[in-house]
């Protein structure tokens, strides 16, 4: 089986990124692993494009990942489809005019940052704004309208699009709905290359469990998280992964795709994992996590469940109408 292609994200602001990179050895390791970098484009400033410069010069593969601020929803959702082609088209300039190569343009398609932020404290609330919005479809389909003729934007402009995507958008597609994309914010769009975020650092003690249950599912798999990030505003009470949980879930993924992203670059590297990754034995035996992958199966069974009856209310009211004709007679007869 070929090495896996490694693909690291990064998410720093342009003083953190350029302290990063003043230690040569960053690029080095990305060189040696043959990896490329996924570049969180938090500003347009000429700092940032001075280091998408130095990585071009040193043939290390960048995809500008696009965000926005977070007063307007930070990662790409229904309620900022506009603003997300915005984004893209300043980037387009800022791109042109500094003469920056790129390995693709990523979409992070997360729901509103705000709303994230909203559910530690405010649950019922925040439910209550889920359920409104699911019946909401003309906002759903002019949103995936506009996302998707910015991805024929995209393309025409010589790009391939990379969308990091929920995994729950797996069980959407299974059971042919789009009851969770409706009330999360969140759209299937389609890609040249689709990341599944699979962090099993968020999910613990069933991390393992989940990604071998969604990996089948994944033709790029992404893993994490190595160092505290944006969650860290949302509160999320989670330890980055240890080297060996690091070391596992790669191993795990690379059983089903050769293409891997890891969130995240500067976690990495202050774990000093990045160059412990240069001599990494990639086909050491393993065991699946079996027991963790039933019981992530038993909850995904229950959750393709819920959206196929959202989908197939017709089908669920004529099988009831039935059960009912067919009860009627019996009742008579006795």
């Amino acid at each position: 089986m070929a090495l896996p292609r490694l693909n690291f994200a990064c998410e720093l602001d342009t003083p953190a990124l350029q302290a990063l990179f003043a230690d040569k050895a960053v690029i080095s390791d990305l060189q040696a692993l043959h990896a490329s970098l996924s570049l969180g484009i938090l500003d347009l400033s000429p700092e940032r494009a001075r280091i998408v410069q130095k990585l071009n010069q040193t043939g290390v593969p960048v995809v500008g990942w696009l965000l926005l601020p977070k007063d307007q929803g930070y990662w790409f959702h229904q309620d900022n489809a506009p603003q997300a082609v915005a984004c893209y088209r300043a980037f387009k300039a800022w791109t042109a005019e500094y003469g920056l190569m790129w390995d693709g343009v990523g979409l992070d398609i997360e729901p509103d940052i705000r709303k994230m932020q909203q559910w530690v404290s405010e649950k019922w609330r925040t439910i209550s704004y889920m359920f409104r919005r699911s019946f909401n479809w003309r906002r759903f389909r002019s949103a995936r309208r506009i996302y998707r003729n910015l991805i024929d934007e995209i393309h025409k402009d010589g790009h391939q699009v990379v969308i990091y995507q929920f995994p729950f958008i797996a069980d959407e597609r299974k059971a042919e709905s789009t009851l969770l994309q409706r009330a999360t914010g969140i759209i299937d769009l389609p890609a040249d290359r689709e990341v599944l975020m699979l962090y099993s650092s968020l999910v613990r003690p069933h991390g393992a469990g989940f990604l071998w249950s969604y990996a089948p599912s994944a033709k790029s798999i992404g893993i994490g998280v190595t160092a505290p990030g944006v969650e860290t505003s949302m509160s999320i009470d989670s330890p980055p992964l240890s080297w060996d949980e690091l070391a596992r879930d790669l191993r795990l993924a690379w059983s089903w795709t050769n293409d891997l992203f890891i969130y995240s670059l500067e976690g990495c590297v202050k774990q000093g994992f990045l160059h412990r990754l240069r001599p990494f034995e990639w086909d050491q035996p393993f065991l699946a996590p079996a027991e963790p992958a039933l019981w992530v199966e038993n909850w995904r069974g229950l959750l393709q469940t819920v959206l196929w009856i959202s989908t197939h209310l017709w089908l669920v009211a004529l099988g009831i109408l039935g059960l009912v004709l067919l009860f009627i007679p019996l009742r008579r007869r006795k």
